[in-house]
């Protein structure tokens, strides 16, 4: 079983820079779209074989989720059902018989931190939401969490230090994942790897020179561990600020 995960940075724009391609070529089960940037009507995205779901945030051009998936959910539910959680879009989970499949685009804190104090309050909920959903049925949740690790998951852990993405406390919101039973699935296959990176910024030729950062994972249910195949990170495909990323389940 293959699943992909991705923030487009812009479905529409993305579409322009050869989304369609790499979603025929990579042939997923299941594809877990971030920063869809969307609302409803704006596209019209035929995607034969697939059942199609959406969350837009209640705010024009921002966030919004959607997940593609071959074989049809028991159930879909939109947002963890917290309200001041729940006009972002971020959040679809999708119910099958073996487990959940959650997409997630994480919160940003946002320059100076400005919204730290709130990226707590949702990292508490979230999981939360992920250990109730554990209680029926194991949970792979992917996306864009807006945070590397450790500090092998960015090139410039030192100057970064205190930044969005990489504050103390972000990491340690992580780690309580963790510790808590999940699983970094792409850290479980490649403990060591350096110079893995999800996303690059647009300045400074980032990309070119591979100065990125590892904030988009696949994570699951410590019960999963026996399922896992393989992780990848599909740096090659271009089209977003992000690239997708792999999940193969037995």
């Amino acid at each position: 079983m293959k699943l992909i995960s991705w923030n487009v940075n812009g479905l529409r724009a993305c579409m322009e820079k050869g989304f369609l391609d790499f979603f025929k070529t990579v042939d997923a089960d299941i594809f877990c779209v971030q920063e869809s940037k969307l609302q409803e009507g704006q596209i019209s995205l035929e995607l034969e074989g697939y059942y199609q779901y959406w969350n837009y945030a209640e705010k024009k051009g921002y966030s919004g989720t959607a997940l593609f998936t071959k074989r049809k959910p028991l159930e879909v539910t939109y947002g963890i059902g917290v309200e001041k959680h729940d006009t972002e879009g971020r959040v679809i989970t999708a119910e099958f018989e073996d487990m959940y499949v959650v997409t997630v685009y994480t919160p940003n804190s946002q320059r100076e931190l400005t919204r730290l104090d709130y990226r707590m309050e949702w990292e508490e909920a979230f999981l939360a939401y992920l250990k109730k959903l554990e209680q029926k049925k194991p949970v792979v949740f992917c996306g864009d969490l807006n945070v590397a690790h450790q500090e092998i998951d960015l090139k410039n852990p030192k100057s970064n230090r205190h930044n969005a993405g990489f504050t103390d406390e972000e990491r340690a919101c992580f780690t309580r994942l963790m510790e808590n039973g999940f699983i970094d699935t792409f850290r479980y296959f490649y403990p060591d790897k350096t110079e893995a990176y999800s996303w690059w910024s647009y300045m400074f030729k980032a990309r070119e020179k591979n100065a990125g950062w590892r904030i988009d994972y696949f994570v699951v249910s410590r019960s999963l561990a026996g399922r896992l195949e393989d992780a990848a990170i599909h740096s090659e495909v271009m089209g977003s600020d992000h690239c997708p990323v792999e999940l193969r389940l037995r």
